[in-house]
């Protein structure tokens, strides 16, 4: 059970790193600088159950990767993302975690503030396919959700993530996430 949590906490994790860059800069109207992203679902509400040496090995996993571990409470994972004034101007978003986290984006659509992707996933700890859709309700602020089908180290997951995004400030200085 505890492989198991971890594995799909994991996944929820790299998913929404993955999500968030992408989302960011989708809209040319994208406020750049400091923003907070907030990813809920049920599998970081079973977070509390991972023991603290198990979570210290999950944390090392995510920095393998190239993710720093958000703040997880009460079911949300919460990470600060620097958008460069270069990320908001992008009308074809970078996918730099999305590659790291051996996912590649197909199919990315954008109409208008909107936006819809597939995720397939083929890296030996994650592997599947997912889709991410979501809108900028204005220039400052985001919202979406992430499903995904697949094995988490060899693990069967069917995951669905909430995301919400919202610029807090111009100044990026104060965060250590940078995209």
């Amino acid at each position: 059970m505890r492989k198991t949590l971890i594995s799909l906490s994991l996944l929820s994790i790299v998913s929404a790193a993955g999500a968030t860059e992408n989302t960011e800069s989708m809209e040319n109207n994208v406020r750049p600088g400091l923003w907070e992203v907030t990813t809920t679902s049920m599998l970081l509400a079973l977070v509390p159950q991972i023991p603290a040496d198990q979570m210290q090995k999950l944390t090392s996993l995510a920095k393998q990767y190239g993710l720093d571990m958000p703040r997880i409470k009460d079911g949300a994972a919460t990470s600060k993302i620097c958008i460069t004034r270069q990320m908001a101007d992008q009308k074809i978003p970078s996918y730099f975690h999305a590659y790291q986290s051996g996912c590649s984006i197909q199919n990315a659509i954008r109409t208008e503030n909107t936006y819809k992707m597939d995720l397939v996933c083929t890296n030996s700890q994650l592997k599947g396919n997912g889709r991410a859709e979501g809108t900028f309700t204005s220039p400052e602020s985001f919202s979406g959700w992430t499903i995904f089908n697949g094995t988490v180290q060899d693990r069967p997951i069917n995951e669905h993530a909430d995301t919400t995004g919202r610029w807090i400030s111009a100044n990026c200085a104060t965060s250590k996430t940078l995209y």
